[in-house]
């Protein structure tokens, strides 16, 4: 192998001095290559280089992975956009987010523009429980640029039967800085903001900040106060709920045409008719179904692939493993959105 080395450097360096490409002294390497391979094939016995056959088939189709590897490397770039020439930076993109973000940007739907539009999003997620523990997983993994996550509880051992983001170390912590610490250790690249209190209308303004938010809360009073924020800035909304087996999503725009929360739920319901997952218990992975598929609203609204469910109600029974989806209109006596 050491003369198939020399000779591949010798090669190499006469095609430098020659002037010739770096396309056609790798070709002249691959030709000395193909030939050794048939030598160490035909006479195994005494060919000048050394090594079994499959050694040398093997150095082959390393050499074959690597260079796929860089090709594809180097197609993904070309894909992605670029920043204006004058710009310090030549694009969008560190390499190590290129990487990082490969699967995306090679995904049809998404791509490099989709990508590029992930981490200009500044999104905003009440509460970091049950819902809010994947959603900020997967919006933190999939390269949204601003993540904003207010809640203003401390992780309790009982959470951690489904709040998957926390661990038995963060238990007493803020679940913010919880999440916090958990989103930049799985994505440094991208930037997190906590806020460490509860949602109300003083602390509402935060609303205008964002071009998204998802609900995750658990109460009623919440969902409408989010709801109200949301169509008095006019910024869409990606609400869930869950309880015991079931669940509910949909997106909220309170466009003209499309309906907001509470054009769907004109009323909470009476006291004790819903209870809460404290009352009534919830299955593990129950939040992390409903949550999951936040994320994935949410990255669809953002990069703007597939259809979106605005006019949509989706509802799921893990109990019997049954979806179903309604169909769910703006009510002209809607006090929030309506007339």
């Amino acid at each position: 192998m050491t003369v198939f080395l020399l000779l591949a450097a010798c090669l190499w360096g006469i095609g430098a001095l020659t002037g010739a490409p770096s396309r056609a002294r790798w070709a002249m390497i691959g030709v000395l290559y193909a030939a050794v391979l048939l030598a160490v094939m035909i006479a195994p016995a005494s060919n000048p280089f050394g090594g079994a056959f499959g050694e040398w088939a093997l150095l082959g189709g390393g050499a074959i992975v690597v260079i796929g590897y860089r090709f594809g490397l180097s197609k993904l770039r070309a894909r992605v956009p670029q920043n204006d020439p004058g710009t310090p930076e030549t694009g969008p993109f560190r390499e190590a987010e290129l990487e990082r973000y490969m699967r995306h940007i090679i995904l049809r739907d998404i791509g490099g523009t989709g990508q590029k539009k992930l981490k200009e999003a500044k999104v905003l997620v009440i509460g970091a429980g049950g819902l809010g523990s994947p959603v900020l997983q997967y919006l933190a993994a999939s390269g949204v640029g601003t993540i904003g996550v207010i809640d203003d509880d401390v992780v309790d051992a009982s959470n951690l039967q489904r709040q998957v983001i926390h661990t038995d170390a963060s238990l007493g912590m803020p679940k913010v800085f919880s999440a916090e610490m958990a989103m930049t250790a799985q994505n440094p690249f991208v930037e997190v903001r906590p806020y460490n209190r509860r949602l109300d209308e003083d602390s509402g303004a935060v609303v205008a900040e964002y071009d998204l938010v998802l609900d995750g809360s658990d109460n009623f009073a919440t969902r409408y106060l989010v709801n109200r924020l949301c169509a008095a800035h006019q910024t869409p909304l990606i609400a869930a709920a869950i309880t015991q087996w079931e669940g509910q999503i949909s997106t909220y725009n309170s466009d003209a045409t499309a309906p907001c929360y509470q054009c769907v739920f004109p009323q909470p319901p009476a006291a004790n008719m819903v209870p809460t997952c404290s009352e009534a218990g919830v299955a593990a992975p129950l939040p992390g179904v409903l949550g999951t598929m936040m994320a994935m609203e949410a990255i669809k609204h953002i990069t703007g692939a597939g259809q979106g469910l605005s006019g949509r109600l989706v509802i799921h029974d893990a109990l019997y493993a049954e979806t179903r989806v309604i169909s769910v209109k703006k009510r002209a006596d809607c006090p929030i959105c309506g007339g």
